[in-house]
């Protein structure tokens, strides 16, 4: 399942040269790591209390290709493209809403963590039988 999350450039993502700072994409593509699991019913603070368990990026590799400029319209796409017993892998891109350009992409490691021993834990089954449901859905 590719889920689309929709951006807006505002000033303060930019740096001095107006365009998108360059580690602000990864807070763009954080939030939709985040939207895309509420989107599936997981709310990151109820996985924390009620299962003492968090996602925490492993590694993440960042490609540049093009810049985004203030008021920008852009659409973050996302999808998980690996399932192990703690980790996900996603496969993000953001992409220019007027000219459908893909202006930077990441694949990006994100490992389930035991929140109260920062130790890896399996990923609880309902969200792993979500993810699965999902990919099985894609169009």
């Amino acid at each position: 399942m590719k889920f689309c999350w929709p951006i807006r450039v505002y000033y303060e993502d930019t740096d001095a040269g107006g365009v998108v700072y360059h580690a602000t994409y990864l807070n763009f593509f954080e939030r939709a790591r985040t939207e895309f699991l509420r989107q599936l019913g997981f709310e990151q603070d109820q996985l924390i209390s009620e299962s003492d368990m968090i996602f925490a990026v492993r590694s993440i590799n960042v490609d540049y290709l093009k810049p985004a400029v203030f008021n920008d319209a852009l659409s973050v796409v996302t999808e998980v493209t690996e399932i192990k017993k703690a980790s996900l892998m996603f496969q993000q891109g953001i992409y220019r809403v007027k000219d459908n350009r893909l202006l930077c992409q990441v694949s990006c490691k994100v490992a389930s963590i035991q929140a109260s021993q920062m130790k890896p834990v399996a990923i609880p089954g309902n969200i792993v039988s979500a993810l699965k449901t999902a990919n099985d859905n894609r169009a």
